[in-house]
């Protein structure tokens, strides 16, 4: 039978106390390193005896701490969003429950104190996953549950000079899994730090560092709650010991926000022990209904974050930390939820340090009752109620101390009940400077804010016009905590939530889900990289790809998403009005008096002027209009960006690192080039020869153009589904298959020589039903181009929307390089296009792919004016367009795209595959969440495209 404490719901036995964390000038050892491991099956399979000294592990393997044991040879990661991965029948686990085994044999510093009696000393495990229990030097200390939470043992009394020998087994299931179903790997062992930590007697014990701010007399308020004989020394401050218990009033303090962040220098302290502090004055209040921090209501612009690296999983080194938090601070990322557990504690210091708003989260999350309509939910379960409240104070203890943590939260879909109700009680006494948020507390009788995730548009409206939910409902802030699922290609209508967000002062903006993709680095047969996700390791019950849902790429490179995030929540607007520029601060504290703004002024995207703008420093919701710059004439058409960047160095970016920018038009596009006409139409028997294209005669379909073989253009309605077309309850994919629009037939309907120009005739319909497009192509030419009008018309009754709607040919492979005259740099569609400027670009075919872990649609271009396709030996092929296109160009077609799974599935064909679009279906975020706003939809309709072919010749190479 499994050990009884594996099974029992209670949090654990034998550990101290929960408390702050932090570091001292008390001696510390790291325990982490090589430990020796041993996996078992089955608790029951685990040897006896694994705490004595003369137990034998020399045949066991060696295995890192922190690290988790699926990551390091020993059984596989799984992957469920909701469902759990054993049978629902709490509070047991399977007998079938992997059990690791950790030894480690250590000795103590020559330095460590060696005082009689034993000097004090704790054991500290920062997190292990699921269930662990404890023996140091054959004695037991306890059993530690709540995987992303820490324990700690007192050990003074056992510890030796020499020879310490400390055993942990973990067990994979327990108990605590049923409140840890949170939507990510399961991943198991000690996979945070463990420190063996020396407390000096009189030391810190514990503290609680209480820094308010009343910003109408900007005074601070410090007290310092702790043991007698604390106290705390703030030299900035003129505070010298100020002892615990006591309050200082401090006139013209410089408060904390996430957009100033500043810190107070300190120390806790005693006569036996120094603790390094950093002090944030702030006050967090909700007032006439909306949150406000130091008195100014603020706006989240975040994004829910998982502890995650692509090897080591939750194990993520520090620089990963840091470079997630500058990553974030250069994409107006201003908050994070910490989903849905508490983070390693130095994340939070960072936040500190470099600022963020954070609602940090408990290590509570029940999902999987969902599937059984919550019949049996810890939540409401009495059994449950010491480890609900025990993991609640485990996370309020561990990061009271951190000014960045604005809300409290009590876990995440865990339904509700009485166990939530006593936790958010519990706190609200501990820690009345903070509020406390959960999302499953619909009607707000134990929260203090009313939250949703993944809210629609027009509920978000209803809401902030307060005619959505009752009363108490009504008076709360409101917050998404998650919205914009990132998940593959999108999300789109960002913009449209931050115009909600904007328009009503109680809907203050929400967390996109979220941060990072969670894949896993994996090599396939022949050596080549990519990431895995649910399934990929024989999982009988997974979720699939709904792990890759982040604005970044396992590795941290940015998607288009975090672009676009960047762009539409960016904390300064610059518009034009009535022929002058409009500077706007969307900042919620600080002033603009950190930005110098520059502008440049393009003619077709190459630059022509330059130079500064003076916007006087602007308060938070204040605007300034500005004369527009003395622009130079131009002959051609001409775009004036002008942007805000840092002035200054900061922590997280270089002085001119552009935080906002718009653009607006100061000589519009020119009239459109007439199409090529008047080259003759030469006819064979085989081939039809119009200027520098070559025609089948049969089927008026292109085969060459100068040089250049080319297949196409044919009309095409097919796109490679993204995760958001395939989403929802009633995915628009499942339209689009049922309507065969991914299998379209072509009908040659007629090919007419008429003079000087060629037209054919077709119609394009999927098998099996009535409804098809009808598609004329009219060819003209002169010597050097050839242009092709297409007219479209809708032909009977279509039951649903288009992918996309234009033409797509194929072209030599040598044709690698593209420019163009349009919005770049990045991909675009028609929900997602704020991050796209108008410019001229250049790339590569290759890097115009953005890899998404699971391949879908991507690389799409916008408001191309014209697009030129080059190679290495000078051939090349501009095409132009009326009105302006779109256009993505790949070495695979969207079927190849459409049918992989990794990225390691496309391979390069032999041609380029091109197409010219009128439009796209938008984005949408219906992978989680609402689809695409109606206006972002792409219906069939009567359409026309004007598209101008004009080839080159490769260069000749001359002679010797």
């Amino acid at each position: 039978m499994p050990s009884s404490y594996v099974e029992d719901p209670a949090p654990g036995h034998g550990s101290s106390a929960p408390r702050a964390a932090f570091r001292s000038d008390a001696p510390a050892l790291s325990l982490g390193g090589d430990w020796r491991f041993l996996l078992s099956p089955t608790a029951d399979a685990a040897p006896n005896g694994i705490e004595r000294d003369d137990f034998e592990d020399r045949d066991w393997d060696a295995i890192p701490v922190p690290g988790h044991w699926q990551l390091n040879g020993h059984g596989r990661p799984a992957y469920t969003n909701v469902r759990y991965p054993f049978p629902v029948d709490p509070p047991h686990v399977p007998s079938d429950n992997p059990t690791g085994d950790y030894r480690l044999a250590f000795d103590l510093p020559d330095d460590w104190p060696d005082e009689r009696p034993a000097q004090p000393a704790v054991l500290r495990f920062d997190g292990i996953d699921s269930c662990g229990r404890v023996w140091l030097n054959g004695s037991e200390l306890g059993v530690t549950k709540g995987s992303r939470l820490p324990a700690e043992f007192e050990v003074g009394p056992l510890l030796r000079r020499h020879g310490n020998l400390l055993a942990v087994r973990v067990h994979q299931w327990s108990a605590g899994s049923y409140l840890e179903d949170q939507d990510m790997w399961w991943l198991s062992g000690i996979f945070r730090d463990v420190t063996l930590l020396a407390r000096p007697a009189g030391g810190v014990r514990d503290y609680h560092v209480d820094a308010g701010y009343d910003h109408l007399t900007a005074r601070g308020t410090l007290r310092l709650d702790a043991d007698p004989g604390v106290r705390i020394t703030v030299p900035e401050l003129g505070i010298a010991g100020l002892p615990a218990g006591q309050s200082a009033q401090l006139a013209d303090v410089r408060p904390w926000s996430a957009e100033e962040p500043h810190l107070y220098d300190g120390e806790v302290h005693t006569d036996t022990e120094r603790v390094p502090v950093r002090v944030g004055f702030r006050t967090v209040a909700i007032e006439d209904g909306q949150l406000k921090v130091n008195g100014r209501r603020i706006v989240f612009r975040g994004v829910n974050r998982h502890e995650f690296h692509p090897e080591s999983g939750r194990v993520v080194p520090r620089e990963f930390a840091v470079a997630d938090i500058e990553l974030m601070k250069r994409h107006n990322v201003n908050a994070v939820r910490t989903s849905h557990y508490p983070p390693d504690s130095a994340f939070l210091e960072l936040c500190d340090t470099y600022g963020l708003w954070v609602i940090d989260e408990n290590d509570l999350e029940t999902h999987g009752f969902g599937e059984l309509d919550w019949r049996g939910n810890p939540s409401d379960d009495p059994r449950w109620a010491d480890a609900y409240l025990d993991r609640m104070r485990r996370t309020v203890e561990r990061d009271k101390n951190h000014p960045s943590v604005v809300l409290w939260s009590l876990g995440n879909e865990a339904g509700t009940g009485r166990n939530l109700a006593a936790a958010a009680e519990w706190t609200r006494r501990r820690d009345p400077t903070r509020p406390v948020h959960y999302e499953g507390d619909t009607d707000c009788s134990y929260t203090d804010v009313h939250s949703r995730m993944y809210a629609a548009h027009d509920e978000v409206d209803r809401i902030g016009q307060g005619i959505e939910g009752h009363e108490r409902v009504r008076e709360r802030p409101f917050i998404l905590c998650e919205f914009g699922h990132a998940m593959g290609n999108g999300p789109g209508g960002l913009l449209e939530y931050r115009e909600l967000f904007e328009r009503h002062p109680r809907c203050q903006g929400g967390f996109v889900w979220e941060w990072l993709d969670h894949g896993i680095a994996q090599q396939d047969a022949e050596g080549r990289a990519y990431f895995a996700y649910g399934g990929d390791f024989g999982e009988p019950l997974h979720d699939g790809n709904f792990v890759i849902d982040g604005l970044v790429h396992p590795d941290r490179t940015p998607s288009p998403a975090l672009a676009e995030f960047a762009k539409v929540f960016e904390p300064v607007r610059i518009t034009a009005v009535d022929g002058a520029l409009r500077v706007t601060s969307h900042y919620d504290i600080a002033s603009t008096a950190h930005l110098v703004f520059s502008w440049v002024l393009e003619e077709e995207g190459t630059e022509v002027a330059h130079g500064t703008l003076a916007v006087p420093p602007l308060a938070p919701g204040d605007s300034a209009d500005l004369p527009l710059p003395a622009l130079a004439a131009t002959g051609a058409e001409s775009w004036l960006t002008v942007r805000a960047a840092l002035a200054a160095d900061t922590s997280w970016a270089p002085a001119g690192h552009v935080v906002a920018r718009g653009q607006l038009p100061v000589a519009p596009k020119p009239a459109p080039v007439a199409p090529a006409a008047g080259a003759a139409l030469h006819v064979t028997d085989t081939e039809l020869r119009l200027g520098p294209g070559v025609f089948d005669r049969e089927t008026g379909r292109l085969t060459a153009l100068g040089e250049l073989t080319v297949d196409g253009p044919r009309l095409d309605l097919w796109r490679a589904p993204t995760d958001n077309d395939r989403g929802s309850d009633d995915p628009e994919e499942a339209h689009w298959r049922a309507a065969g629009l991914h299998r379209i037939q072509h009908r040659l309907r007629a090919v007419e020589l008429l003079g000087d120009r060629l037209v054919v005739r077709t119609r394009v319909a999927p098998a099996g039903h009535g409804f098809g497009m009808r598609a004329d192509y009219h060819w003209s030419a002169d010597d050097q181009r050839l242009s092709l009008r297409l007219e479209l018309e809708p032909d009977g009754t279509w039951p649903c929307t288009l992918p996309r709607l234009g033409v797509r040919m194929a072209l030599p492979a040598a044709l690698g390089g593209a420019e163009w005259f349009g919005r770049g740099p990045g991909e675009a569609y028609a929900d997602s296009r704020q991050a796209a400027r108008i410019g001229r670009f250049t790339s590569t075919v290759d890097a115009l792919q953005t890899p998404y872990v699971f391949p879908q649609e991507n690389g799409n271009r916008i408001d191309l004016r014209w697009l030129r396709l080059t190679s290495t030996d000078g051939a090349s092929l501009r095409v132009d367009g009326e009105p302006a296109f779109a256009f993505t160009a790949r070495r695979w077609t969207s079927e190849q795209l459409d049918a992989a799974t990794h990225t390691t599935d496309l391979e390069p064909g032999d041609t380029i595959v091109l197409n010219l679009d009128l439009a796209q279906h938008g984005l949408g975020t219906a992978s989680c969440g609402p689809g695409v706003l109606p206006q972002h939809r792409l219906h069939p309709r009567k359409a026309s495209l004007t598209l101008t072919f004009t080839p080159s010749h490769a260069q000749e190479t001359p002679p010797r």
